[in-house]
């Protein structure tokens, strides 16, 4: 039995140990990720990731792969180029092949408007570290396949960025190399228990309880994914957090060549070609809250559209697959990290429809925070206080939340 089954069958039989110094809730990405880098980072071992389903079931599994640093503010930016630039060694670091496929990011707008974003998200991007560019219509339609630039048409194609950083990774490799780097550092990843209920006294984080029994540890890591809110309530801590689902689709195999990873806000979708030849897509987050993952026929009708009107060979393949995600969604749409006002309780949420692309920085920044004690400057504008303090980052830098 190679090394990768002798760890799955460790995390079907672990099991608790009665204390822990760091406690992380969520086996997914970045759960998995912070605690990839306590243990080979910081050297702290005695940690615990609890995971109520499997290892990456949750939004993890759910997600596009999507890979990227193309955001609209500096702060953003400078965090998601940070994870791209990770991503790009994470293969050789855990010696686990992810299937990371560098590939580039066209952003394509059909407005006066929209030109004008792109050109100064162009900017702002290669200010702070991204290699983005504008692109002109002439481009556009040389280099990406199949595209209908529709010149008098409803949804003609005036312009776009192109973001050269733009990647795929497999998310079920990412999630297993991590887990499998943890495990082999010491770290207890125990799946198929549920945390129901997190100690707190004096204000300090003292136990977690769960379906397995009681654990003492004076610090919790809440890295879920769709059901933020429900555990820090059992911290007595509320979040700025709604929770809507997001629904994507696979079609059955392209014959033609897709090599581009292509959005347009404007049309509210995203498409790229997986490894195996499909046509994947996504849009827009569901409009009412809800944590249900059922997928409906209304998305499919809506985003077929759309994606038709820009690539009409998409017309002729079948969708094979759906799929839907929970969200967790803050009022500015950026993601919530760092300390909370009960000690010990720390937070990774807000990720929205890009905790994929994060997943390598947000586990390295997190890390930092639980090893020293001090917040990383590089996630200090994502902190949860910024909202008392009137310091919303506003960036709805995707289709999802359009």
């Amino acid at each position: 039995m190679n090394e990768f089954w002798e760890a799955k069958v460790a995390l079907q039989w672990g099991t608790l140990k009665p204390s822990y110094d760091v406690v992380i809730i969520g086996g997914g990405g970045h759960g998995l990720a912070t605690a990839y880098n306590l243990a080979l980072r910081h050297g702290i071992t005695n940690v615990a990731v609890l995971e109520r389903s499997y290892i990456g079931g949750g939004n993890s599994g759910r997600n596009t792969t999507v890979i990227r640093s193309n955001y609209g503010k500096p702060e953003p930016v400078r965090f998601y180029q940070r994870s791209l630039e990770l991503y790009r060694d994470l293969e050789a670091e855990t010696e686990r092949w992810m299937m990371h496929d560098e590939r580039g990011l066209w952003w394509i707008t059909h407005t006066e408007a929209g030109r004008r974003t792109e050109i100064a998200r162009a900017e702002i991007n290669r200010a702070f570290g991204a290699d983005t560019r504008f692109a002109e219509p002439e481009e556009i339609e040389r280099e990406i396949p199949g595209i209908n630039m529709n010149p008098a048409g409803e949804f003609p194609v005036l312009g776009g960025s192109f973001h050269a950083g733009g990647a795929t990774a497999r998310h079920d490799r990412v999630v297993w190399a991590l887990a499998e780097g943890a495990m082999r550092a010491g770290v207890d990843i125990i799946q198929g228990v549920e945390v129901t209920g997190l100690k707190v006294e004096n204000n300090q984080i003292v136990g977690v309880e769960t379906t397995q029994g009681s654990i003492a540890t004076e610090t919790v890591v809440s890295a879920v994914g769709g059901h933020a809110t429900s555990v820090a309530d059992m911290a007595g801590v509320r979040l700025p957090i709604r929770t809507h689902p997001l629904q994507a689709f696979v079609t059955n195999h392209y014959e033609g060549t897709f090599d581009a990873i292509v959005a347009s806000i404007d049309l509210g979708f995203y498409v790229s070609q997986t490894a195996r030849g499909e046509m994947l897509g996504g849009a827009h987050i569901d409009p009412q809250p809800s944590y249900s993952r059922r997928s409906d026929h209304h998305f499919i009708s809506s985003i077929a559209k759309r994606i038709t009107a820009l690539f009409p060979f998409m017309g002729d393949l079948r969708v094979l697959r759906q799929w839907t995600g929970s969200c967790d969604m803050s009022p500015d749409y950026s993601p919530v990290m760092g300390r909370t006002p009960v000690d010990g309780f720390l937070i990774t949420t807000g990720w929205g429809t890009w905790g994929f692309k994060a997943i390598p920085a947000g586990g390295e920044a997190m890390a930092e925070l639980v090893a020293t004690g001090t917040t990383p400057e590089l996630i200090a504008p994502f902190s949860l206080d910024r909202f008392a303090k009137d310091r919303a980052l506003a960036d709805r830098g995707s289709s999802g939340t359009h």
